[in-house]
This record gives structure tokens, sequence and C-alpha cells, in this order.
């Protein structure tokens, strides 16, 4: 708020949004790597804009409260970018996982896990047998 010659209040009307868009799209919070994303799943799961900077300590309060309000602000175009958030996502997961590469590192890494998991359990109970 600023103050003219004649003592009246005069209210300055812009705000700027703390946000930066990445190269792919991604919408984050200046200065931070926090995704408007991360911020409004947890406001919807009920959090505070103080939990939420507790949760993410890089993040001034006030740039959490500008998030949240320019969520209110224009709720149906975030939810628009969201559910295109999620399904860029989805469809990045399938192409990777669907990756002949992909699927024979995670089976040689889960048998991995199997072995050694084995292993501690015959260590940890010397009479089992196989």
């Amino acid at each position: 708020m600023m103050y003219n010659g004649t003592d009246k209040a005069m209210l300055e009307t812009t705000i700027s949004l703390p946000f930066e868009v990445t190269r792919y799209g991604t919408i984050r919070i200046v200065g931070s790597r926090v995704s408007l994303d991360s911020i409004i799943h947890h406001y919807k799961l009920g959090a505070t804009a103080e939990e939420i900077a507790h949760k993410f300590p890089s993040l001034k309060l006030a740039d959490i409260h500008l998030t949240i309000a320019y969520y209110l602000n224009n709720r149906e175009e975030v939810e628009e970018y969201l559910r295109q958030q999620e399904i860029e996502a989805n469809t990045l997961q399938q192409q990777i996982e669907s990756n002949p590469k992909y699927q024979q590192s995670r089976a040689e890494l889960r048998e991995r896990i199997l072995s050694r998991w084995t292993t501690r359990q015959k260590e940890a109970d010397p009479t089992t047998s196989e």
C-alpha cells in the first residue's frame, strides 16, 4: 500500500506470480525445483500454506500463498494443466516401461534383490534349509 500526497491510501493492483515454465512445460516456483503440481497436491490434501512451507523449506511462505491464490482464482485452467501433466507423465512412464532394455535391467535388479534377501534370511536363521 502506498500513500499519495493527500494521505489517501492507494492500492497497487498488480502482483507478480512466482512461476517459471521449464523447457519441458512444467511450472515451477521461481528459484526452486518445486512444481506448481506439488504445492497444489498438498493443498488439496488439506495442508495449510505453513505446512507446505515446512515440507518445502526452500520456498517463501508468500510464494506458497500466491500459488494457492492463483489456483483458487484459476481453478479450471490449473486443473486442465494438472490433467495434461498427468497424461504426459503416464505416457512417458509407459514408454520407459515398454522398453526391452528397461525390462531386462528391472528383471536383473529384482533377481539381485531377491538373492540378497534370501542370503540374509539364511544368515539370520541358519536352521532354514533349502
